[in-house]
């Protein structure tokens, strides 16, 4: 189990930074210290998220959408406060924290789905 544990952080972090640094470029963002900013903020909160899930739900027997619900919040929560604290060209960080998750957990259910 820890070696599929270690897989899945690998997987998703991996993910999440392709996914989210791809939405920044996406929305026509361009400043390479805020990109820089989108890969550390994802570094810091993706393997926790991941760890934590692994540990609640499938370690633990908690139930699954209200684990994922509450971290992905945790997330954004996280995400948007790092980029409004030292972002330098987000005018909403929170909203983009939001919508650059919805759209990386979104990709990586449909990649689940594929495989």
């Amino acid at each position: 189990m820890e070696r599929a544990l270690l897989i899945s952080l690998a997987i998703s972090l991996a993910l999440t930074l392709v996914l989210e640094s791809g939405f920044f470029l996406l929305i026509g963002k361009r400043n390479k210290k805020d990109l820089l900013l989108v890969a550390l903020v994802n570094v810091l909160t993706n393997p926790a998220v991941v760890l934590i899930y692994w540990l609640a739900v499938v370690y633990a027997g908690y139930n699954r959408i209200i684990i994922i619900a509450v971290l992905e919040v945790l997330a954004v929560l996280t995400e948007g406060y790092l980029y409004k604290k030292h972002g330098q060209e987000f005018k909403r960080p929170y909203g983009f924290s939001l919508f650059a998750n919805i759209f990386s957990y979104g990709t990586g259910l449909v990649i689940q789905m594929i495989f």
